[in-house]
Order: C-alpha cells, then sequence, then structure tokens
C-alpha cells in the first residue's frame, strides 16, 4: 500500500510574468510537484531566460521544497518530432532543442512532450522512426535531461495512442536513461484503455508495464475526461465530473508504483485544483 508522503500531486501551473512565478502558484494550490511552459507554448521562438529568472526560479523551488524530479516541464503544443514535411520538422527540432536547453538552465530533469502526428502524409511506422530521430538529435546536443513521451487519444494523425508506439519509440532511442513516457489518464481512456474498475486498471497497468516497463515511468498527468473508453477525442474534465468516476483517482493515490513521481492534475478549471489536491490525498487509504 502506498503512502502519503510518498505521493506528489500538483497541476500544470502558469508561468505568466517569468517562469520564477511557476512554483509560487504550485505552493499557492498546496501542490507538491507541479508542471510549467518555460516559455510561450503557442509561440516557435521566444525570447531567452535571463539570469534574474533562472536565479529566481531555482530559489523559489529550493524555498517551496519542489525537487527537479517532481517537476514536469511540458513543450510547446506547436511541437511535431514526426512532421513528413521538412520545413516543419526542422522547425519543431529546433524549438524542442531549445526547450531541452531551457530545462537545462533551469536545473529541471525532465520535458514532457507529445510524440509527434504523421497528417496522413506517411505510414505511423514512418513517424515514429523520424520522431525518435528527432528525440536522438536533441539528447545529443544536451546533457542531463530525460525526454519523457506522453501517451495521446490518438485523436487525428496522432501517434502514442498504444502502449507499441511508446515502447517503439524507446527501442530507438540511443541513451535508453534519457527517455521516459507520462501516461495521461483522460488519453489513456480516450484511446481505449480501460482503467476505472480495480480489475481493468490492473489489467491495463500489467500490460504497460509488459509493452514499456514501469523502469521507464516518470509521470502521470490526472485528468477526468468528457468522453468515453475509445472515442479517440481528448478532452479533460475535472476530477470527479467527467465520465471516470472516483475509484481512478483512489487507486491512482493508492497504487506504489506512481509513488515519488510528479502526478498532474490538467484539469480545466484552475480555481478548482487546491481542493481538487486536497481531494486526492483524502482519498488515500491510510
Amino acid at each position: 500500500m502506498s503512502n502519503k508522503s510518498h505521493k506528489y500531486v500538483g497541476a500544470h501551473v502558469s508561468a505568466s510574468g517569468g517562469v520564477e512565478n511557476a512554483p509560487v502558484n504550485a505552493h499557492n494550490i498546496g501542490a507538491k510537484a507541479f508542471a510549467l511552459f518555460t516559455k510561450n507554448q503557442r509561440q516557435w521562438v521566444a525570447a531567452p531566460l535571463s539570469d534574474r529568472s533562472i536565479g529566481l526560479f531555482k530559489d523559489r523551488c529550493a524555498e517551496y521544497g519542489y525537487a527537479p524530479e517532481h517537476i514536469l516541464p511540458h513543450d510547446s503544443y506547436l511541437i511535431n518530432l514526426g512532421n513528413p514535411d521538412n520545413e516543419g520538422l526542422e522547425k519543431s527540432r529546433a524549438a524542442f532543442l531549445d526547450e531541452m536547453k531551457r530545462c537545462e538552465q533551469l536545473g529541471l530533469k525532465y520535458l514532457n512532450f507529445h510524440p509527434g502526428s504523421h497528417l496522413k502524409k506517411i505510414s505511423e511506422e514512418r513517424c515514429m522512426d523520424i520522431i525518435a530521430e528527432s528525440v536522438n538529435m536533441a539528447l545529443g546536443e544536451t546533457k542531463d535531461v530525460v525526454a519523457v513521451i506522453e501517451n495521446t487519444a490518438g485523436q487525428g494523425s496522432n501517434m502514442g495512442y498504444r502502449f507499441e508506439h511508446l515502447a517503439y519509440i524507446i527501442d530507438r532511442i540511443e541513451d535508453k536513461s534519457r527517455v521516459g513516457v507520462c501516461l495521461d489518464t483522460a488519453h489513456t481512456l480516450a484511446s481505449g484503455y480501460e482503467i476505472r474498475t480495480a480489475e481493468a486498471y490492473a489489467e491495463t497497468f500489467a500490460r504497460f508495464d509488459s509493452i514499456v516497463g514501469y523502469g521507464y515511468l516518470k509521470g502521470i498527468h490526472l485528468n477526468d475526461s468528457k468522453k468515453e473508453l475509445a472515442t479517440r477525442v481528448d478532452r479533460h474534465d475535472s476530477v470527479g465530473k467527467g465520465v471516470m468516476g472516483m475509484e481512478l483517482f483512489k487507486l491512482i493515490m493508492d497504487d506504489p508504483h506512481l509513488d515519488f513521481i510528479p502526478i498532474i492534475l490538467e484539469t480545466p478549471d484552475e480555481s478548482l485544483w487546491a481542493h481538487e489536491i486536497e481531494t486526492l490525498y483524502s482519498l488515500q487509504t491510510l
């Protein structure tokens, strides 16, 4: 059974006004972990991080007790590391490398990313080969940051909606110590994996372990879903307000495999985050 002190729950907080504001925003909602964008996620290029921002970010993380392994930065949604078009691919690779370097500057350990999309122009396999090549290139030009692949709902031409996709990409990463996985609960359900009962949860996670391996699991995005099983539609909902039911959240909070990793809410109503965090901890079996 898990222990309350071993669970690190937080949310994807705003870094508006500077990355140094993210740890403050996380602290204000009672988060023990947090996610952030290190730059505006809707722009390809951003001004470099200032020494002042970097220093304040590190100081505030230390002040509020946020270790690098409990912070899960997310890259820009514009990036497509499997883009079949050369121009788009080059842009994506440059932007991804920039974000990896930002994480390095901030002393962070992880960069979470959506694998990429084939845009219906190339095969799924070819797309995944390009994604792996993109990641290898970024890892080759950086030192410590782990590239954390997020599973997707499989909307449109997005890859990463099967555990086999994650395993395929990982298999082609040269430095296995610098690749990981983040599982999003809403994406997991929407892509076709049932997780809402104890039996289904155990079965799905056993399948994940056999195909990918718990050793690669670096984080969880904890979201309720507006959309049902296998709809392949990515729509998050607030905890207890979607189709998940509360049992899943209790199963997550009691799962010792999920101890010590960041468990991040990306639920749509940020005014509920403090309450959701409190609720999740209250679900734990003592």
